[in-house]
């Protein structure tokens, strides 16, 4: 873990995700604004205070959240000063936004339900099984959730911005980052290696009651 000072108002956590991993932590959990969270982002705050002199007293925060696409997970605390409200600081989280330059997008499902229900939708659009949309398309159980892969992203691809808002309808955004996906294969559950999209229309078609 490396705290930086920015600015007197402003500083940078970076951690390594493969360090998070060994210590249990789960990276996707942290851009949740629970209790949990907030108990492990004010035990930052002090050690924060104790290297780089980061009082928080007195002030809010934003905290925004991502995952670099080099395998780093960065935090970033801005303090925002407000005599007149002597309030506990309350971290909020600012979800990262949909990066429509990767060729990385990976989706979580709550479960294999919603996964299908997405797959049903696709069937019955113009978008099909999005081959054209990305080269591969894996389907992975990793602690009792599903995420969708989609590798090799064609970025021109036309209708992008209706996959995307479509996929928001069923899932949230989990990661823009190759290195998610490479966790997922070592320490997850393949359900579908490739064509998880095509295999997830094929498994609902069979399964209509």
């Amino acid at each position: 873990m490396k705290i930086e000072k920015l600015t007197d108002n402003k500083i940078r956590i970076i951690f390594n995700i493969d360090d998070l991993a060994k210590k249990n932590i789960d990276i996707h959990s942290l851009i949740k604004n629970t209790d949990g969270t907030q108990k492990f982002f004010k035990k930052l705050l002090k050690e924060a205070e104790k290297e780089v002199g980061f009082d928080t007293q007195d002030s809010k925060l934003l905290i925004e959240a991502f995952i670099s696409n080099d395998g780093f997970f960065i935090l970033t605390f801005t303090k925002i000063t407000n005599e007149s409200q002597k309030k506990s600081v309350l971290p909020k989280v600012k979800r990262k936004k949909l990066d429509l330059s990767s060729k990385y997008a990976i989706y979580q499902f709550e479960n294999f339900n919603e996964f299908c229900n997405f797959c049903t939708y696709l069937k019955n659009s113009k978008l099909g099984s999005l081959k054209k949309f990305a080269k591969k398309i894996s389907l992975y159980e990793y602690n009792s959730k599903y995420f969708l892969v989609f590798a090799d992203i064609d970025t021109e691809f036309k209708d992008s911005s209706l996959v995307y808002v479509s996929i928001c309808e069923f899932a949230k955004l989990a990661s823009n980052s190759p290195c998610f996906s490479s966790r997922l294969l070592e320490y997850g559950k393949t359900i579908y290696k490739n064509n998880a999209i095509q295999n997830g229309i094929n498994f609902a078609e069979t399964n209509i009651h």
